[in-house]
């Protein structure tokens, strides 16, 4: 080989060896470049952990909000818990809610309970307003965006805080609205349409559950419609809330059942085991119905060992399984007496449900019928041998 050729042969080994071999300044960039990655994937880390964290507090906050609401035992305090506990924890700048009183009545219970109106400005109670007015240019589905003075003056009048965005949510129970719950914010982006609305629809039904509940029970202490015995209502209540519910199911196109339960031997319970053990049946056979029934459903002690129930929006088989479930919590689970002993208790039930063939009659004379209904279906329980469930017809 030529030393020309040589040469050539040298450079050519020499260049292949550094596309082979990557020099030292090489290395130290590709290592600058993976450190600079790996920080930058540590830093989205960082930021997804914190936000787990966030939405973990988000959970935890919206979680014991929605427990200080089931758990208030008067109007004033659930109204407390709304405007205060609910606006902190929210973060929110505003929060107004609007009832339609043709279905909650809460002026006249807070007239009752002596409340003042004025300490509750957030609380809206327009006179003759119903659901069919704050309803006609309005969706049932949460209404979320910017805050619109025409559109939303009826929900944050001009002496209240004007937000920058609002969350309009209905309050519905059993397809019946009820009112607005009414959320705002100064920030202009807190509430838009790609907001997702699962947390305040589940807050709204709840507090919607609430002020019906609260607001039942209030009134209930006020006139004394509780039997002192079980806890539960009493006739005079059962007799009332039955016309309310007619005129309910009327209007809104709902099933009514109605159950009619009897104890069965109660008289030998009293006989063997003396009245004060046959009283604790009769509480713990109240709980134990109570346990199977709704937040809308009502129980009633009729006087004796016979109590009556109302099912809102429940058919005829619908209604027949709960009364099966309440005849076997009660028949397959012994009763511990407050004396020691125990025993074994058995009910009947009769079952009769509101049909469209007797509505144009009366609500008193409805009401009649459908307690004697399922008084006759109860007695045909006892004649065929008690401890079961008959449906009358």
């Amino acid at each position: 080989m030529t030393p020309k050729r040589h040469l050539q042969a040298e450079r050519t080994q020499h260049a292949m060896k550094q596309r082979i071999e990557p020099s030292s300044g090489s290395n130290a960039t590709a290592a600058e470049q993976l450190a600079a990655e790996n920080q930058l994937l540590q830093q989205h880390l960082q930021k997804l952990i914190a936000q787990a964290r966030d939405n973990e507090q988000i959970l935890h906050r919206h979680h014991q909000i929605n427990l200080k609401l089931i758990g208030a035992g008067s109007l004033s305090e659930l109204l407390g818990c709304i405007f205060h506990d609910l606006k902190i924890s929210a973060s929110l700048d505003a929060i107004t809610l609007l009832a339609a009183e043709a279905e909650f009545d809460l002026r006249r219970a807070m007239a009752d309970l002596k409340i003042d109106r004025h300490a509750w400005p957030d609380l809206l109670l327009l006179p003759n307003m119903n659901s069919g007015d704050i309803a006609a240019s309005r969706s049932l589905r949460p209404e979320l965006g910017p805050f619109s003075a025409d559109r939303h003056r009826i929900m944050f009048p001009a002496n209240r805080p004007q937000p920058a965005s609002v969350a309009i949510v209905p309050l519905r129970r059993q397809e019946r609205l009820l009112g607005y719950l009414n959320f705002g914010s100064d920030d202009a982006n807190r509430f838009n349409s790609s907001v997702a609305t699962d947390f305040i629809e589940e807050q709204a039904s709840i507090i919607a559950i609430c002020l019906e509940n609260v607001i039942n029970n209030e009134r209930l202490k006020h006139i004394g419609l509780t039997d002192p015995l079980t806890g539960v209502y009493n006739r005079r209540f059962i007799e009332t809330r039955l016309q309310e519910e007619i005129r309910r199911a009327q209007r809104q196109g709902y099933a009514l059942s109605c159950m009619y339960l009897d104890i069965d031997h109660f008289k030998q319970i009293n006989d063997q085991y003396g009245h004060q053990d046959g009283d604790d049946v009769l509480r713990e056979v109240a709980a134990r119905i109570k346990a199977e029934l709704r937040l809308s459903d009502s129980l009633g002690r009729f006087g004796g060992e016979e109590f009556v129930v109302l099912l809102v929006d429940a058919s005829g088989a619908g209604a027949r399984n709960v009364a099966e479930r309440i005849r076997s919590g009660i028949a397959n689970r012994i009763f511990k007496l407050d004396s020691g002993r125990t025993c074994q208790v058995t009910a009947s039930i009769g079952v009769a449900t509101l049909t469209a063939d007797n509505t144009s009659q009366p609500t008193e004379t409805i009401a009649q019928q459908l307690i004697g209904l399922a008084d006759r279906a109860l007695y045909q329980a006892k004649n065929s041998g008690r401890n079961r469930v008959v449906c009358g017809s």
